[in-house]
């Protein structure tokens, strides 16, 4: 795909490159990346592919932005709070290179979509962060045989790595079974140092670059582990797993039926017991006895200032036990409903209650 004299003036200093040259930044321009999610790791991949010039860029995400993202999802600002994502993105990456073309689709990643998504792409990004979708965007790079660049963030620790590229490894030859639900919490429960995703968004978009242009040495089977703390690294060996590769592969393995989110510990056979904000407002309206136990931090907003709140955060749960009634409901809080459902899962399981109540919304919503 030829460069007209501007892009050549453009990318002047890729071409500069004895490893690129002006035939690699035609294969840039050629080339067809997905990413999915826009978020912490999305955004500095988002923003260094489209800076080098892929030709066309799809961005997928059906969430929208939030204020708690602007601390580390740097494509977006204040005026792009409670627009889509992936809508917000292409925005502002047109004004970067408004020589890239790129489909934005705004819908949730499902067994039902991805494979003639991926189809359409040369390169897939996940910059997701459950456990759920990674196995799904994993299997589906099998079954169409895409490389897929891996990132994954917690607190201050990141990873990064080449799945299914050139008979290599991929995510389940890593991790053959999902963790245990609850026991890994996302960013949004337990933190993330700002700069963290954009280090490891940049080591994805790194990868990309290097499968594309065919230099270097790609993580395939290789997994780098980054510290921010004390900017340690670790590369370890990832070795390819025929069993489990072959398990995808298999005829019968239907990838369009399989629900990941139950393969995840997502979905219990029993449906947990949930109550919604108003529905909560008629209790207190009501006097009805009853207790709230609060899961989140002491700073974080709005409060519920009721008598019979009692604020055990997440972390502090196990130590909170003798405060939890067992003799009467007990609506569990925080401020999504995420980790409200992890302490649910975690009592009930550990400690035998069946009295406890998920606050859906969450506290946000709370007035």
């Amino acid at each position: 795909m030829n460069l007209t004299d501007q892009e050549k003036n453009r990318y002047s200093r890729h071409i500069s490159l004895k490893e690129v040259g002006l035939s690699g930044q035609e294969k840039l321009k050629a080339a067809k990346v997905l990413i999915i999610g826009a978020g912490g790791l999305g955004c500095p991949a988002l923003q260094y592919l489209t800076a080098a010039g892929i030709g066309t860029i799809g961005i997928i995400d059906f969430d929208t932005v939030d204020e708690t993202n602007l601390q580390r999802q740097i494509l977006f600002t204040v005026n792009d709070i409670g627009t889509n994502k992936a809508t917000a993105a292409k925005k502002r990456l047109i004004q970067l290179n408004p020589n890239v073309n790129f489909n934005v689709y705004t819908d949730k990643l499902t067994t039902k979509n991805a494979l003639s998504l991926f189809n359409n792409y040369d390169v897939i990004v996940d910059g997701t962060d459950n456990f759920s979708t990674r196995y799904l965007i994993n299997d589906a790079s099998v079954i169409t045989n895409k490389p897929l660049a891996y990132g994954a963030i917690y607190k201050f620790e990141g990873q990064v790595t080449v799945f299914n590229h050139n008979n290599g490894p991929s995510y389940r030859c890593l991790f053959p079974e999902p963790p245990k639900a609850g026991s890994v919490p996302n960013c949004s429960d337990i933190g993330v140092i700002g700069v963290l995703p954009g280090l490891i968004g940049t080591q994805q978009a790194n990868e990309v670059l290097k499968l594309i242009l065919e230099i270097g040495n790609p993580l395939s089977g290789k997994l780098l582990t980054y510290n921010a703390l004390d900017n340690s690294s670790l590369t370890l060996n990832v070795p390819r797993s025929e069993e489990e590769i072959e398990k995808i592969k298999s005829d019968n393995f239907s990838f369009e039926t399989m629900d990941y989110d139950f393969f995840c510990g997502l979905l219990k056979q029993e449906k947990m017991k949930e109550i919604s904000i108003e529905d909560l407002k008629k209790w207190y309206e009501e006097s009805k006895d009853f207790q709230v136990i609060d899961v989140r931090a002491d700073w974080e907003l709005p409060r519920i200032n009721k008598e019979n709140v009692v604020v055990i955060p997440l972390d502090e749960l196990q130590n909170g036990i003798p405060k939890i009634s067992k003799s009467k409901d007990v609506v569990v809080i925080c401020q999504h409903g995420v980790r409200s459902k992890f302490a649910i899962e975690a009592l009930e399981r550990e400690y035998n209650f069946t009295n406890l109540i998920d606050l859906s919304e969450g506290a946000a919503n709370w007035k």
